[in-house]
Order: structure tokens, then sequence, then C-alpha cells
């Protein structure tokens, strides 16, 4: 038996709609098509592109710690250079 949904997911959209070099929205993390097609996506569809945004989030938030982390260590040894 299929469970009934009673509440309709909202969109993750944050409102800065700017895309990134990938093509993701910087705010929410969804793709342009996923973006445009989600007022016609199923319930089950909605949760699946919320959890790859949740995934995107989590790369790009693992890459920019990298990232700070490289700048970090490149400032340690530039302070350390006469």
């Amino acid at each position: 038996m299929e469970q009934i949904e009673i509440f309709e997911i909202p969109s993750p959209c944050k409102g800065i709609c700017q895309v990134n070099n990938r093509g993701y929205c910087k705010g929410c993390y969804r793709s342009r098509e996923e973006r445009f097609a989600w007022n016609n996506l199923s319930n089950a569809q909605k949760r699946k592109v919320i959890a790859l945004c949740q995934q995107r989030y989590k790369r790009y938030i693992a890459n920019k710690n990298k990232q700070d982390e490289q700048k970090s260590q490149q400032d340690d040894q530039q302070s350390l250079d006469f």
C-alpha cells in the first residue's frame, strides 16, 4: 500500500538565483533543469533532487575547506621566507 502525501514538498530555493561555474544554483544547488521542472516533479522526485542538492552542498563545503587549508599553508610558508 502506498503512503499518501499530505503536505507538498516546498522548493529549496533560497532566493539567491546565481549559478556557479558548473551550472548549479549557488543558493539551493539545483541544476537548471531541476529548477525549471520543480513544479512538475512528483514528491518522490522532489525528495531525490533535495538529496542531490545536499550532496552537492557537502562537496562544496569540503572543497572550500580544502582550499582554505591550502591557502593557510601557503600564507604560513610565505611568512617564513626571508
